[in-house]
């Protein structure tokens, strides 16, 4: 009977692992991240200054156009197709779901423009438009991390803000670096990626959040 224990014992620790991996990739899902962006802009720049029934239009406007309206569009194409929510895990499926998301991204840069936000405002959104866009094409071949993506425009992003306005960016860094290979890990143990796919990610989503800040 004690053979059985440390088997028990093993099968407990992989199935909190897992439950642990479907956390991470519920709460760090790649669409989350621009309205990150801008309740940090909101909260550690000069803009914490400015009204919150503004700062609350603007966030409202962000999570209905980044989140809400993609999210509810696929879910009504997936249901009208009789698909189960697995299939859009093929990469062969991904295609219509990254151009929902892009043309709501850049309806929502757009209707921001309209406001005269500040350009490192609207640098979010376009490093996520970059970072989506690699991603389709490079979809249509291989499938690539979007989460891992959206986790490395993070730190891109972080990098980019660093040089606008020029703070140490290395504790954040260390946060951001650490919560994207939680990522990175969880999406191995979910057998959604593998190791190169992660990482390409990873990389593309530094590069293109780096990109739309500095740039932009």
């Amino acid at each position: 009977m004690n053979r059985h224990l440390p088997q028990t014992a093993g099968q407990r620790i992989d199935a909190f692992l897992l439950k642990a991996a479907r956390w991470l990739s519920t709460i760090f899902r790649p669409e989350f991240f621009p309205l990150l962006g801008f309740v940090c802009l909101f909260l550690f720049t000069y803009l914490n200054l400015l009204p919150w029934a503004f700062k609350g239009a603007i966030l409202s406007l962000v999570l209905l156009g980044t989140v809400l309206l993609p999210r509810w569009t696929i879910i009504f194409w997936r249901k009208s197709r009789g698909w189960e929510p697995h299939l859009l895990r093929w990469r062969e499926n991904r295609f219509f779901p990254y151009l929902i998301y892009i043309l709501y991204y850049a309806f929502t840069l757009h209707t921001l423009n309209r406001f005269h936000l500040p350009l490192y405002m609207s640098g979010i959104l376009i490093s996520s438009l970059l970072i989506q866009g690699c991603c389709l094409f490079i979809n249509l071949r291989w499938k690539i991390s979007m989460h891992c993506a959206g986790a490395g425009g993070v730190i891109g992003a972080l990098a980019g803000y660093s040089i606008l306005f020029s703070f140490n960016p290395l504790g954040w860094m260390c946060v951001c670096i650490f919560i994207s290979g939680l990522v990175g890990s969880s999406r191995m143990m979910l057998r959604q990626h593998n190791l190169w796919q992660v990482l390409a990610g990873t990389f593309l989503g530094i590069v293109g959040g780096f990109v739309g800040i500095v740039f932009y």
